[in-house]
């Protein structure tokens, strides 16, 4: 990820114990198109990731987050003129994050808008529940609007992996 993925990712580090470089152990990005198969695409990357991560035990949890962040970037943050062709370059980009005990999941996208929770007390209402099951299923969540060449914002989650066994 470059320094782009380091000034992007800033904000997880105020409040959280101290991130050591050389705990971070693994990092993987994918881009995704502008259409609603893309939420599954990113499922299946996390599952494939997670995997090689050896950090399944978390998988339902991270792929609901995941399946969520990404609905929103697509419905929500994605003008209504944005062109949903194959040949588009990928407004959206999935970015997974390993530290010893930390996994993040990070969702780019072109939009300034804050991200903006609906009524969770409705759960007969067909949508507006994502950001409440983000809270639920992850440790901590935020976002931020990205700042230097990058435009739009990132919505991340934070999951607490166990401890190595010794």
């Amino acid at each position: 990820m470059g320094t782009n993925g380091s000034t992007m990712l800033q904000p997880l580090r105020q409040g959280l114990p101290p991130l050591d470089p050389a705990a971070v152990s693994n990092a993987a990005s994918c881009a995704l198109p502008a259409r609603f198969e893309a939420v599954r695409e990113a499922r299946h990357f996390t599952r494939r990731t997670l995997g090689q991560w050896d950090a399944d035990d978390r998988f339902d949890d991270v792929c609901l987050v995941v399946s969520e962040l990404v609905t929103n970037a697509l419905r929500h943050a994605l003008p209504s003129n944005t062109p949903r062709g194959p040949e588009q370059s990928p407004p959206v980009r999935l970015h997974l994050l390993r530290w010893t005990e930390r996994l993040v999941c990070a969702v780019r996208d072109p939009s300034i808008d804050s991200p903006v929770a609906g009524n969770s007390d409705d759960f007969s209402a067909e949508s507006g529940r994502g950001l409440f099951l983000v809270q639920s299923f992850s440790d901590s969540w935020g976002w931020h609007p990205l700042a230097g060449t990058l435009n739009g914002k990132v919505v991340w989650a934070l999951f607490r992996l166990p401890g190595p066994v010794d």
